[in-house]
């Protein structure tokens, strides 16, 4: 299948007493795919799994499954690492059905394989995933850059069916690769700040952790980009740029956390070390840029 518009890669909501808020995970599912979301990321690195039990990440996992088979919406979910025997296990966990729309897949971290060693990470894993593949390119965390050779290479893997581009700019070989992807092979915008430059290239959507709020202007400004709009996209990016500042201003997802925490849609802003909370500083700027959006829609 292909993969476009908006898909929100969910954070973990925590209680008071440090436990998986479930519910409160339900409702935000709910929330943003009613707000205009296509579709769902679930235990992807916004939603802090490292740090989750394995019956935590089963839980967060069968809570998206149900909303996004209720809504009749794709789930993409984050799965492997730098061990190709233990991603293929993963990968194997999620099963085969129409449950899972497709595994985001990070390229091997930490030990920095050669490029080829990455093409070879992927081609297995491709061969054995009982769902389609999404590979997630972000270098800045990886410490593994791809030149546009490799990842065309990479699209053109059986079962690769898109992309999370997240390399932190547009350089030269994301130009190249955009212009030369092939037209059965998904790119979605994974960097928030560049997801407008992403699209006016051609992505087909993005996985953008900032539309957790103004859920409907960040899939407006997808939306604007497909259709052309050009004129309506700029203005969409200009008007949510600060918001999506303010929100990268600490590690993801912090402030994410407590700004939704501060709206009452989660228990608490809390997150697990080794990240720490929002200073109260950077939330209140991220509320104010927020409301000054809002008021901008509302004069519309």
């Amino acid at each position: 299948m292909a993969f476009t518009g908006l898909f929100v890669p969910l954070i973990t909501p925590l209680t008071a007493t440090g436990d998986l808020a479930g519910d409160a995970l339900e409702a935000l599912s709910h929330a943003v795919l009613t707000d205009g979301a296509t579709g769902l990321v679930a235990l992807g690195t916004t939603g802090e799994p490292a740090t989750l039990t394995t019956g935590e990440r089963r839980r967060v996992l069968d809570i998206c499954k149900s909303v996004c088979k209720d809504r009749n919406a794709p789930l993409i979910v984050g799965a492997g690492s730098n061990s190709t025997a233990q991603s293929t296990e993963a990968l194997a966990e999620l099963g085969a059905g129409d449950e899972v729309s497709a595994a985001l897949v990070v390229v091997p971290y930490y030990t920095r394989p050669s490029e080829d060693g990455v093409v070879e990470h992927f081609r297995r894993l491709a061969a054995a995933s009982p769902v389609p593949l999404i590979i997630y390119n972000i270098p800045y965390r990886t410490g593994r850059t791809l030149s546009a050779e490799t990842l065309l290479r990479l699209a053109e893997l059986p079962n690769v069916a898109g992309f999370k581009h997240a390399v932190g700019g547009i350089d030269a070989d994301t130009i190249e690769f955009m212009t030369r992807l092939p037209d059965d092979v998904s790119v979605l915008a994974g960097d928030d700040l560049y997801a407008g430059p992403m699209l006016a290239l051609g992505a087909s959507g993005g996985i953008l952790a900032s539309a957790h709020l103004a859920t409907r202007r960040y899939a407006d400004l997808i939306a604007a980009w497909q259709q052309g709009a050009v004129t309506r996209a700029r203005e969409l990016g200009r008007q949510l740029t600060p918001l999506t500042q303010a929100l990268f201003a600490e590690p993801n997802p912090v402030i994410t956390k407590a700004v939704l925490a501060a709206e009452g849609r989660i228990p608490t802003g809390d997150v697990r070390l080794p990240l720490l909370p929002a200073a109260p500083n950077s939330t209140a700027t991220a509320l104010e840029q927020l409301a000054d959006l809002e008021v901008v829609a509302a004069s519309k």
